[in-house]
């Protein structure tokens, strides 16, 4: 079926952005650990881990639709050189994310597969949280200054 056919490619495409994400997030959190910021560690930590729970459930949709996901697409990861470098990278691999989402829901609707549209919809909706966990993250840094921001991440 052709519309299934796009979809399926697709979901390879948006797969293969989140296994980018994993391996970004996991970079990005080492790095804060090794920074020794414990609360930025913490949360990029979980973001990558969410990022696997959505690589799992893209990989589980391909499967249904009768199609082996393909996962031979991924890019290294920049390495940054500071927390503002870091945090403004994670906000726009999820701004691209969301936009992939929502066209990708745009085209599961196309076809009636309500089922990857909801599943898009709550994966759309955890990189939405994340952007904008990640512009709080932005703007702390820059009204309270670099050093009263690295400090507070640095707290346990």
């Amino acid at each position: 079926m052709k519309g299934y056919e796009d979809l399926i490619n697709v979901l390879n495409s948006i797969l293969a952005d989140e296994l980018n994400a994993i391996n970004q997030y996991l970079v990005h959190s080492e790095m804060c650990e090794n920074w020794g910021y414990a609360q930025l560690y913490l949360a990029i930590h979980g973001q990558a881990m969410d990022e696997m729970h959505h690589s799992d459930w893209l990989m589980e949709r391909n499967n249904f639709i009768e199609r082996a996901p393909k996962v031979s697409k991924l890019i290294p990861v920049t390495t940054l050189k500071s927390i503002a470098e870091i945090i403004a990278e994670d906000i726009d691999v999820n701004i691209n994310a969301v936009n992939s989402y929502n066209n990708t829901i745009k085209l599961a609707n196309e076809i009636y597969d309500q089922v990857t549209d909801e599943l898009l919809a709550i994966i759309a909706k955890t990189d939405e949280d994340y952007e904008a966990w990640n512009q709080i993250q932005s703007s702390q840094l820059k009204q309270i200054n670099k050093e009263n921001y690295m400090m507070n991440q640095a707290l346990n």
